[in-house]
């Protein structure tokens, strides 16, 4: 196996890329998820010669690693240019939008967040495997520039309030049924009511039985 390639900051052989906004969205998350996707591309001796230092991806080689270098270049120039499509994940979202993950679960369940699938990758150095929603890039950079996050949170403030009133309302209810002592009046009237009419009782009265 090949051994790997160090980057050296010295190196005679270097290339950058600025990410484009379009890309990152802003986020510091969201370009080391693209350096990690960008050397995902490359080969396993020339990984960690891609490096990032704030939003600019930097490959650095020696010089002897010409060949290696040049392949790497065009594999990295060619995956940068549908960089902006690569599906958001949940901690990158979360990032991009300055949401809690409370929140990203909530709007998810609901709707409002759409999941663009799932993918299911293996954690480092483990058998276990994890699957997450995965999110639209456009759809995200949407729901960024027309501030929506704000809306969706005026929302719930909104809702939270109507439930809690909704809940005092019902808690009233309840205390208004349960059973109050009655007035003695109105136990008379309702014992009163309790017996039955006795049908025939006038008859039995005129022919005197009980006197």
């Amino acid at each position: 196996m090949p051994s790997l390639l160090k980057p050296d900051v010295a190196a005679p052989l270097v290339q950058e890329w600025t990410l484009p906004t379009a890309a990152s969205l802003g986020s510091s998350v969201r370009c080391k998820g693209i350096l990690n996707e960008m050397r995902s591309r490359l080969p396993l001796q020339t990984r960690k010669c891609l490096t990032l230092s704030g939003n600019v991806l930097t490959l650095s080689m020696p010089e002897h690693a010409s060949e290696q270098f040049l392949t790497a270049t065009t594999l990295v120039s060619d995956a940068l240019m549908a960089a902006e499509h690569l599906p958001i994940i949940p901690r990158e979202l979360e990032d991009i939008l300055t949401i809690s993950t409370t929140e990203r679960h909530r709007w998810l369940k609901d709707g409002r967040l759409a999941s663009a699938g799932t993918r299911t990758v293996r954690l480092y150095g483990r058998a276990k495997k994890i699957t997450f929603h995965v999110f639209d890039s456009q759809r995200v950079a949407e729901i960024l520039d027309d501030d929506l996050v704000s809306a969706w949170r005026e929302d719930d403030a909104l809702a939270a309030i109507e439930r809690r009133r909704r809940a005092a309302a019902e808690r009233t209810l309840t205390r208004s049924r349960k059973k109050k002592p009655a007035a003695p009046g109105e136990r008379s009237s309702q014992q009163e009511d309790s017996h039955p009419a006795l049908h025939g009782w006038e008859a039995f009265e005129r022919e005197g039985l009980l006197r």
